[in-house]
């Protein structure tokens, strides 16, 4: 996933038989959270869901749904084929999130279904409800029949107004991290994987698709079949459905977006099938497949999602040139690192973000040229050095402590991306390509469809690369990537040779507010303006925006990245003509890491916080519930701050 870099405070159809009359639930006393770990032998032990996956997982799910628009709902069947581990186990548990649970059942071979006491206990405001099955015969195959709610953290339902096309509704789900429990009962976390198959039926005017094999020549008909025959975890099961149009790119891949948008999006993504063939030399063969891509609307959180078949991308990094591209390189990568082989537990999400983040750039040097990875790698490093200045110690380690009663949502930074990415790339520096590679490919291949944990990758690590030069990394280097907070000082830093240019023309600028020459800024892609305008400072005076803003028409911006620090600047430097098409932007727009910059600086002063509360009333209906939590956090801690004065003219 390709997510917000800021800590801010912030099936087939089933088979019918004969059933008996369920027992009536039961509730549960007293919530009882998830289990935390104490001086915990496995790292893969998952702090953030009820499940026991050490006495039963599911290994296959079978999904009967039915998609209501109207009720803003999912609801139906999911049956599950269970692997018993433990013969003395008489329970099933769980993980749900504000789900109505009608019936539970076991299945007989035969179709015959016997109705399962269960309880579902009162909800933890993090984790949600734990759902008890009471199963004392072991049931191969469990029924339940259940419901979402409306306001389901994993679901997001578009009125036509809120789409690009303005006709038809739109819904699509975000599952990570611990939110598909709340449109599927599931042991929701990475350490279980399961392979699944679903039944969903909807209005017939709109296109439902999965993270499984949609078929571009598939009807839209209001019924659809889907099969996922590889093992995923359940943070990558993913739905959505609207007016979707599909445009190949290659045999193998193709752009699902509404009609407005999928030309556009196919253009821009059109290197999508190189990119395939430069990860598959690295790294071996794609094992997924297909590779399409689905174009959300702008609500959309994150900058990603990489639901295996189907990745979900926000429209924001299509700005006609491609230089925000690498966004589809890192979610294809996620097909070897996270999806391929996945953290299984929340706490070492670095062994998917991290090694996503290296793979990434390994893409795009392979396609646009050494400089454009390196400007991109600079641009992360210089971000992350700012990030940890205001971090705790322990959440700047790329092995984090158990998370506990932590949200795994709050937990993820640009640690797990940035610097696992510059760890690998310290030890492709210490030992070379010629051998981390095949060491990397390695990893990959012997953990294939497996969720592991860095303990394990440490092994790996000892077995298989350090042997090859046993002088090239210290146990005390080792350490201070994996366990100890910031970058090691030994760490060598990306150089742009790009970013010296711009360097130059940004300190020329502020000497004598003479806008560097055209033939200078002419070529520049959206990397070296980022550059340009994070070297402005925190201020500048209104005299000098005003200058660059004429010139470079910065207000008003379609690219988010230009936006997230425009904007930034220009409310702290008191430039007020930026801030209508501030608001404008934040309220089109719903990825976090686009906006939340823009509304912590707005919090600032009681002037930009009546602000940001206008523009947020506005925006609420059609921000993800992701966003829509973000932003209410934002807002009530800055209520409850001391407040400053507004940035004084200069």
């Amino acid at each position: 996933m390709r997510s917000s870099f800021l800590m801010l405070p912030l099936a087939v159809a089933l088979v019918a038989g004969c059933a008996k009359e369920p027992a009536a639930p039961t509730v549960d006393p007293v919530a009882q959270k998830p289990a935390a770990a104490v001086n915990t032998v496995s790292r893969s032990h998952d702090e953030s869901s009820y499940a026991e996956p050490d006495k039963v997982v599911i290994k296959d799910l079978a999904l009967d749904l039915k998609v209501d628009f109207d009720a803003k709902q999912i609801g139906g069947t999911a049956t599950y084929t269970l692997e018993w581990k433990d013969k003395a186990a008489k329970q099933l548990l769980l993980d749900t999130r504000e789900l109505t649970v009608e019936k539970v059942e076991a299945m007989a071979a035969d179709g015959t279904a016997t109705a399962l006491q269960f309880a579902l206990a009162p909800a933890d405001k993090v984790f949600g409800s734990k759902l008890s099955i009471e199963t004392p015969d072991q049931p191969t195959s469990v029924r339940i029949t259940y419901h979402t709610a409306p306001t389901a953290s994993g679901l997001q339902w578009l009125d036509p107004a809120m789409t690009e096309g303005k006709k038809l509704p739109f819904m699509f789900s975000q599952s990570q991290a611990i939110h598909a429990r709340s449109w599927v009962p599931l042991q929701d976390t990475p350490s279980v994987r399961f392979t699944y198959s679903a039944h969903v039926t909807s209005r017939p005017d709109v296109m439902v698709l999965m993270s499984a094999d949609n078929d571009p020549k598939a009807a839209r008909d209001g019924d659809y079949a889907f099969k996922m025959p590889q093992p995923i975890p359940s943070y990558l099961l993913a739905i959505a459905a609207g007016d979707l149009v599909f445009e190949p790119i290659s045999e193998r891949s193709g752009v699902w977006a509404e009609p407005a948008m999928v030309n556009k999006a196919a253009k821009e993504f059109e290197d999508t099938e190189k990119m395939i063939g430069a990860a598959e030399n690295l790294y071996g063969e794609y094992r997924w497949g297909r590779y399409d891509m689905l174009v959300l609307p702008p609500s959309f959180p994150f900058g990603g999602m990489e639901n295996p078949r189907l990745t979900f991308a926000t429209p924001t990094v299509i700005v006609g040139d491609k230089s925000l591209v690498s966004l589809v390189a890192h979610e294809l990568a996620h097909s070897w690192s996270g999806n391929l082989v996945t953290n299984a537990s929340w706490k070492d999400i670095w062994l998917n973000e991290g090694f996503t983040t290296y793979v990434q750039g390994r893409i795009t040097e392979a396609l646009y040229g050494t400089e454009m990875a390196e400007m991109e790698r600079e641009i992360d490093q210089t971000d992350l050095l700012n990030e940890v200045k205001d971090m705790s110690p322990a959440d700047q380690a790329l092995a984090l402590p158990p998370l506990n009663e932590r949200d795994p949502d709050e937990a993820l930074s640009n640690v797990a991306y940035v610097k696992g990415a510059w760890f690998l790339q310290f030890l492709e520096q210490r030992f070379g390509r010629a051998v981390f590679d095949p060491f990397l490919r390695g990893w990959f291949n012997d953990h294939a469809f497996q969720s592991a944990n860095t303990d394990q990758f440490v092994e790996y690590m000892k077995k298989n690369l350090l042997p090859k030069n046993p002088s090239a990394v210290t146990d005390a280097e080792l350490k201070a990537w994996l366990e100890e907070p910031g970058i090691p000082a030994f760490a060598s830093k990306a150089r742009s040779r790009n970013f010296a240019v711009v360097d130059t023309a940004r300190i020329a600028f502020l000497g004598s507010s003479a806008l560097p020459s055209n033939q200078v800024t002419r070529e520049w892609n959206t990397q070296e303006w980022v550059r340009f305008i994070d070297g402005l400072g925190a201020t500048q005076p209104i005299e000098k925006l005003a200058v660059l803003d004429k010139g470079y028409h910065f207000t008003g911006t379609p690219n988010g990245e230009i936006a997230m620090r425009w904007y930034p600047l220009a409310i702290r430097s008191g430039y007020t003509d930026a801030q209508a098409a501030a608001g404008e932007f934040i309220q089109r727009v719903g990825r976090r890491k686009l906006v939340l910059p823009i509304y912590a600086e707005l919090l600032k002063t009681p002037e930009g916080l009546a602000f940001a509360k206008e523009v947020f009333a506005k925006a609420k209906p059609g921000y993800h519930p992701i966003t829509t939590a973000s932003v209410e956090d934002m807002i009530a801690k800055a209520e409850a701050a001391p407040k400053q004065e507004a940035a004084p003219k200069q």
